[in-house]
């Protein structure tokens, strides 16, 4: 008899669930402060916490196809209607169905890092060879910069789909629009992930080009500005031919009746979204000028809900930054080493208390301030 490890596809053989390990941190001890996750610190709103509530109760019964939040998603984008919208259990399951039906193993998958770690896990767990290409870091100018070039020339016969964040994960910040567009003439499904463009504002989409191009796909989430992270709920708009075919590998009844009709209630309720949008706003502009004055501390202006910063030059390591705020009873997340410096860490927005608090913690702990007294 065969051992059950004979039967595994080669490409899941010995590959891990992917576990957040600082959201298991803070559900296990709800006092931290979550500024870890890139989580909306607001709570849903009266009206989404109404459509839960009325939705709760025909729990009991199997949800649609969702056409009429479709419509409003069509809508608010200025797309002709629900056919060019497919809705998944977060962007997530959106990136899943995406790269289901464009890659086999062994083809390649481009992204542009650093990065969010779902383009990697995708394409791994359909065996297939994530290629990633840096952004550059320009020390004089204390940015990390795009690359298109470099994105262009890691082109090969065998590339799939192309996968550039806008604005970037973790560092917040935009690629040339004409890049874009540099990119989807190439023909090769192209998926621009737009996660936090609703803090910059959707002028700054690259929705227009799924008009030109039916190889681009833009992917977004509730997650984020709408505060419904722990809903599930994303959407891609594209090509009304191309989503119908991708849609052929979605689960059946992968969104539920609950999040769906959330999502629809957070859609309609636009002052709800300004109120999130500009205290996010707000709070950036907050920590930026209150920790501009560190030596050393480069802080990456960020045009969505979370800061990425760069301890190198003041001889501090991201991770003992990291260590610290824990010791406070704060959340902050690691970022591995890269261009050779192991001096970042990221900071989500969190309430006006916290982000004071973590204004605080981090003073405290560039100023020399004797940590063990706290």
């Amino acid at each position: 008899m065969k051992s059950i490890e004979e039967y595994y596809v080669p490409w899941i053989r010995g590959q891990k669930m992917y576990v957040s390990n600082h959201l298991e941190l803070a559900w296990r001890d709800r006092s931290l402060h979550r500024m870890m996750s890139n989580e909306n610190p607001l709570e849903p709103s009266p009206r989404v916490l109404a459509a839960i509530s009325e939705y709760a109760r025909v729990a009991n019964r199997y949800p649609d196809q969702g056409l009429v939040v479709r419509s409003k998603i069509a809508e608010v984008n200025g797309f002709d209607g629900p056919e060019q919208v497919m809705i998944g259990n977060g962007s997530s399951e959106v990136f899943d169905v995406i790269f289901r039906s464009f890659l086999q193993p062994g083809q390649e998958v481009i992204q542009h890092t650093p990065c969010f770690g779902i383009y990697k896990l995708r394409c791994a767990a359909l065996g297939g060879k994530i290629v990633s290409v840096p952004m550059r870091y320009d020390l004089a100018a204390r940015q990390i910069v795009f690359d298109a070039d470099a994105v262009l020339n890691a082109i090969t016969p065998n590339t799939r789909v192309i996968a550039i964040a806008n604005p970037n994960n973790p560092t917040g910040n935009f690629m040339d629009p004409a890049d874009f567009v540099r990119i989807a003439e190439t023909g090769i499904p192209f998926v621009v992930d737009e996660a936090y463009i609703d803090f910059a504002g959707l002028e700054w989409s690259q929705m227009k080009l799924v008009q030109r191009y039916p190889n681009v796909l833009i992917t977004r989430t509730l997650s984020k500005a709408y505060g419904l992270a722990g809903l599930r709920f994303g959407y891609a708009l594209g090509n009304k031919d191309v989503i119908a075919q991708i849609s052929a590998a979605l689960v059946i009844w992968n969104v539920g009746t609950i999040p769906m009709w959330a999502a629809l209630a957070a859609l309609e309720d636009t002052e709800g979204l300004q109120k999130r949008i500009e205290f996010v706003n707000r709070a950036i502009q907050y920590v930026e000028t209150e920790l501009a004055d560190i030596p050393g501390l480069t802080i990456f202006h960020s045009r969505a809900s979370y800061i990425l910063f760069d301890a190198t030059a003041a001889g501090k390591k991201g991770q003992d930054m990291v260590d610290y705020a824990l010791s406070r009873g704060v959340l902050f997340r690691p970022q591995a080493p890269m261009y050779g410096r192991d001096g970042f860490f990221r900071v989500t927005v969190g309430s006006e208390e916290e982000n004071r608090l973590a204004v605080q913690i981090i003073r405290d702990f560039f100023g020399g301030r004797d940590q063990s007294a706290d």
